[in-house]
């Protein structure tokens, strides 16, 4: 059931393979659960999946985890109900937890400078490297977005780039000056050198093949390191939320940041109004006289 369920969301949904392997992740430890209480899916009734929920919680689960595994329950219990199985008392017994509120770690604008200024000029990799950093945190994109951005969807003339995300939903975002700049120089310079296998893809390895998510999260750690911030826990998606807490904090529109960071909901994207509020909240206290 499990693994007819997989392969259809990744035929109908279009998911992502990381969340695809979430997915997998999630519903494989409710499987084991069963199997460990001579329990089938197809068997389990109400009181089964709440005791797994149940397990998990004394297993010392988070918040998020369970929230995470629940929301995946219950995709996989409607897919089960469009088959002809009866769910709906599953259902009803199974509660979302309340997430955790958690906010995205910021970086400075100093700092996210002193990333980028991170990289060696005389690294045969530099002009790629400072591409890669300023297209981060010039368009918020995120890790596997960036690795797999085809040359053919970036236009320098237009200064934008052309995005499939999630769900396989395409937006467009703009790259700003700083960042089409860098983008231009490592295509004419380093990109050259490195495409010796004809490749469709912008950012590319030293052996050029196609940048990797795996590649690209210890770049951003190298340079986290030399920056001397890595004890902040920089990371690709650190950049996703200083493009869009600085857009938020210079005045930008909420609406149109959640359109370029690509979330289906608005809620998404208040995240970032909560951090700006509480820098404010914390510059009040410092200064005020009667804080």
């Amino acid at each position: 059931m499990v693994r007819r369920f997989l392969s259809h969301l990744a035929a109908e949904r279009g998911l992502a393979p990381n969340t695809l392997a979430a997915y997998r992740r999630d519903l494989v430890s409710l499987v084991e659960h069963f199997n460990s209480t001579a329990t089938t899916l197809e068997q389990a009734r109400p009181h089964d999946f709440t005791g797994y929920l149940r397990e998990q919680t004394r297993q010392g689960k988070s918040t998020k985890t369970l929230a995470r595994r629940v929301a995946a329950i219950r995709v996989l219990l409607r897919y089960m109900s469009s088959e002809g199985k009866d769910v709906e008392l599953i259902l009803q017994h199974i509660e979302r937890p309340k997430p955790e509120r958690s906010l995205p770690k910021i970086l400075s604008r100093t700092h996210v400078n002193e990333l980028i200024a991170a990289p060696d000029p005389n690294s045969p990799m530099f002009s790629r490297d400072v591409a890669i950093l300023e297209l981060l945190y010039a368009s918020g994109l995120r890790a596997s977005e960036l690795c797999e951005l085809p040359l053919r969807d970036v236009s320098l003339q237009v200064g934008c780039v052309r995005v499939l995300g999630k769900g396989r939903k395409e937006r467009v975002v703009p790259i700003g000056r700083a960042a089409g700049i860098a983008i231009e120089r490592y295509i004419s310079e380093t990109r050259p050198t490195l495409d010796k296998q004809r490749s469709d893809r912008l950012f590319l390895s030293r052996t050029g093949r196609p940048l990797e998510r795996v590649a690209l999260w210890q770049l951003i750690e190298k340079y986290a390191k030399k920056s001397g911030l890595y004890s902040r826990g920089v990371s690709p998606h650190t950049l996703r939320h200083c493009f869009a807490s600085h857009l938020l904090s210079g005045g930008a529109d909420l609406r149109v940041v959640q359109e370029l960071l690509g979330h289906a909901d608005v809620s998404t994207t208040q995240v970032y109004t909560h951090v700006d509020s509480d820098r404010i909240r914390a510059v009040h206290r410092k200064f005020h006289p009667r804080a």
